[in-house]
């Protein structure tokens, strides 16, 4: 090993700036642009999502599958203890909750969670139930059916 790889260096190598001329080393005429085209102008800035005119695939992924996509979303609705509290009636069907404005009509489920208390006998028809919600439905009296 020579002595010569041990000796530090003392002097540094400026960096090629791009596009300042030929005697730069890194450039000159189209200093990495390319030749033609909307880039290779000055003052390009394309968007990331620019392709061409064309309408942008962000814009037309909501497209693809219809727009009726979104009615999946409110599938079920959820119902607590003091929403029963509140209908009047002992025999609960969705229809029975659409009537009243507790769930919106555009629900086509309904299932009832144990939050709250349930203060009255219920019957409920045609609606989902929790576990712990059947438990405090059936101790008071409440018949549950599918």
């Amino acid at each position: 090993m020579s002595i010569l790889n041990l000796v530090k260096k003392i002097t540094t190598r400026q960096s090629k700036r791009l596009g300042r001329g030929y005697g730069s080393g890194k450039g000159g005429h189209t200093s990495s642009r390319g030749q033609k085209g909307q880039r290779a102008r000055t003052g390009s800035k394309v968007p990331l999502w620019f392709e061409g005119g064309s309408l942008p695939l962000s814009k037309r992924i909501p497209m693809w599958r219809g727009k009726g996509r979104f009615k999946s979303l409110i599938s079920t609705a959820e119902l607590t203890m003091s929403d029963l509290n509140k209908i009047e009636l002992t025999d609960i069907t969705l229809d029975s909750l659409k009537l009243n404005r507790i769930i919106d009509k555009r629900f086509k489920r309904a299932k009832v969670i144990s939050k709250g208390k349930l203060n009255k006998k219920v019957n409920l028809k045609g609606i989902g139930v929790s576990e712990s919600a059947r438990k405090e439905i059936e101790a008071l009296g409440g018949v549950i059916e599918n």
